[in-house]
């Protein structure tokens, strides 16, 4: 280990000399107390250090250590149902050291060291096995099952592996490696947080990330590996959004990332999160999710820090083969923090004092996300219970959505064996990030909106005044946009209808046109348009209000599978087009518009699974009432 000096403290940076032997981004100890921080400028054997806990009281003369490695996470059984600050300390185990209130200095490992958990072999003595092969299995807890792999810079022959209760520090595999070098595997791996850990290769994934929210599943839908961004202002819903698409997306591990954002927001998400249900396994939400809780009056450089904790996890779990979804809220926050320590480092400022390599680490972070051929090629024979090319996975089955999935996700974990491995196609999984940004006063110029827009495909502007309308989800649906649609329109044609990209381009093209029509309206009032225009403005009305609008406090309207959003547009534009016949065939406006047809069409969003039926009945009730040629029917 190399030791220096301090030489000078500015708020949350420390300069320090006599570290020649250091290098970029090691963590080191600042101080007599031991204060984490991270190396992230070097000149000769002067380092500039960003420090992750309060510097006060620190000043010149103090000893700074090097660990002469890199800011790393543990990765291994216990992340689940965690709750970890920006560099992967547990909370509960700090508070248990040094109360509610933090204490400087107090540190604790990212995995308790004094859990067992039952190893179970998959892989025998004298297999040959790469990094990334999966060589036995932990059940975690009841819902997901943790996949102890090789590291993966390891390659060789298994000497010996054993079953039974371990801690993640102890030898559950010796492995030889072609040099005849043995090496112990644990069931723990560490790995740099700024690493991007290894694939074989990523693919193009045609599977839609389904988070049963109309708006986002419909017009704006984000495929599994893919990247989105919610822009809006204070109040908007940045947050719950981001809450209904962990709760509801059909991933199967959720990582949430709090970074900088007060503490009431984190605290409702701490109380909120075990207390709900998981509709795919019916067990607490919790028991699939990991927390980084990084509160806005922590240290400001633990925020830089703890967007890149929670993409290695994610990683990690992807090359389980599992399907995760990352939320980071909010990536403003994360900004703030580069442009202060920036600033104290003296650089250049780029626009709005943001530093000038914002861009690039944005962009390096987001490319972290996608769908990729996991590294390995192995898995055990019998139908393991998470296997990625299975129909059904133990958090729920891969392509089902909402609540049935439970039932599915049972019977596959019931049914799994375990053997000995086989050759196989390399495993599949993803790291889909949702990104939130907070740009002052709504402005959607401002440069870490901009730079995130820049590499992300999926746009969910929230607009504040349809906040304040009670419209929830409050998506613009004229300014966002997907670039996905037509890597998933196959999968619509083949899990949901032929239709279903149709139907959605035809509402947009309404809502579109309505957005026209509204100026006229203001100005000389609704009857100055067309009947025809007129009918459309109703249609537009009908999409809003029966199909955008969706109430999370509602059992029956919280989650909207694929089949019934399609069937729900199907007869908002079925009584669109047979309005229109009616009305050219003579019937009176008035007549048309007050059809009883209309109140089941705005009930039909409360239908569920078991009574699809609804649809059939309002077809024949539209035909039934509004009969074109001969006015609207008695």
């Amino acid at each position: 280990m190399d030791q220096g000096t301090i030489r000078k403290v500015a708020g949350p940076l420390v300069v320090a000399t006599g570290l020649g032997t250091a290098r970029m981004y090691d963590l080191v100890r600042v101080g007599e107390q031991g204060l984490m921080g991270e190396i992230i400028e070097m000149r000769g054997d002067r380092a500039s250090i960003q420090v992750y806990e309060e510097t006060e009281g620190l000043g010149p003369g103090m000893p700074v250590v090097s660990t002469g490695a890199p800011l790393s996470v543990e990765l291994g059984p216990g992340m689940l149902e965690a709750v970890y600050d920006g560099v992967q300390r547990p909370l509960d185990a700090l508070r248990a050291k040094s109360g509610a209130f933090l204490g400087r200095g107090v540190s604790a490992p990212g995995l308790d060291r004094e859990k067992r958990w039952e190893f179970v072999p998959v892989a025998t003595a004298g297999a040959v096995v790469s990094g990334g092969d999966i060589i036995g299995t932990v059940q975690e807890n009841v819902v997901v099952e943790h996949r102890i792999m090789v590291p993966p810079a390891l390659t060789g022959e298994i000497v010996e592996i054993h079953a039974g209760q371990f801690t993640v520090e102890q030898t559950v595999a010796r492995l030889r490696s072609t040099d005849g070098t043995e090496h112990e595997i644990t069931m723990m791996q560490t790995w740099p947080i700024r690493v991007p850990r290894p694939y074989r290769k990523k693919i193009t994934s045609g599977e839609p990330l389904v988070t049963g929210t109309r708006v986002i599943d419909t017009f704006f839908p984000l495929i599994k590996g893919g990247v989105a961004c919610i822009p809006g202002p204070f109040g908007a819903g940045k947050t719950v959004t981001q809450h209904q698409v962990a709760k509801w997306s059909n991933a199967q591990v959720v990582i949430f990332i709090g970074c900088g954002e007060r503490g009431n927001e984190m605290t409702d998400v701490l109380m909120e999160f075990p207390e709900l249900t998981d509709p795919y396994s019916g067990e607490s939400l919790m028991k699939r999710t990991v927390l980084v809780a990084n509160t806005s009056n922590m240290p400001v450089a633990a925020r830089e820090a703890s967007v890149y904790t929670g993409i290695t996890m994610a990683e990690y779990f992807r090359d389980m083969g599992y399907e995760v979804v990352l939320q980071a809220d909010s990536t403003s926050r994360w900004a703030e923090a580069m442009r202060e320590i920036s600033g104290r480092l003296e650089e250049m400022p780029g626009d709005e004092g943001f530093p000038a390599y914002l861009g690039t680490k944005l962009a390096a972070f987001y490319e972290r996300a996608g769908a990729v051929q996991c590294l390995g090629g192995s898995r055990p024979s019998g139908p393991s219970s998470l296997s990625s090319d299975s129909t059904a996975a133990t958090v729920g089955a891969a392509g089902a959505e909402g609540p049935d999935a439970a039932s599915a996700a049972r019977s596959v974990r019931e049914d799994s064996k375990e053997g000995p491995l086989r050759p196989a196609a390399p495993r599949t999984g993803s790291v889909s990030v949702v990104g939130s940004v907070s740009p002052p006063g709504g402005d959607l110029s401002e440069p870490v909106v901009q730079n995130t827009l820049r590499v992300v495909k999926v746009y969910w502007a929230l607009q504040d005044q349809l906040a304040f309308q009670r419209h929830f989800p409050a998506i613009d649906w004229l300014t966002s946009y997907s670039l996905y649609l037509d890597s998933i329109r196959p999968y619509w044609e083949k899990e949901v209808s032929h239709e279903f990209r149709d139907r959605r381009d035809r509402c947009m093209a309404i809502l579109q046109r309505e957005s026209d029509l509204a100026e006229i309206v203001r100005l000389v009032g609704l009857e100055a348009l067309s009947a025809e225009e007129q009918i459309l403005m109703e249609t537009a009305k009908s999409i809003r209000e029966d199909f955008l609008q969706q109430n999370a406090f509602r059992d029956d309207d919280q989650f909207s599978s694929l089949t019934e959003q399609d069937l729900l547009l199907g007869v908002i534009l079925r009584f669109h087009e047979a309005a229109v016949a009616a009305q050219r065939g003579g019937a009176p406006l008035k007549d048309i518009l007050a059809a009883p047809v209309r109140e089941k069409i705005a009930r039909a969003k409360y239908a569920t699974l078991d009574d699809l039926g609804i649809f059939e009945e309002i077809v024949s009730d539209i035909e039934t009432q509004l009969v074109a040629g001969s006015g609207v029917s008695a």
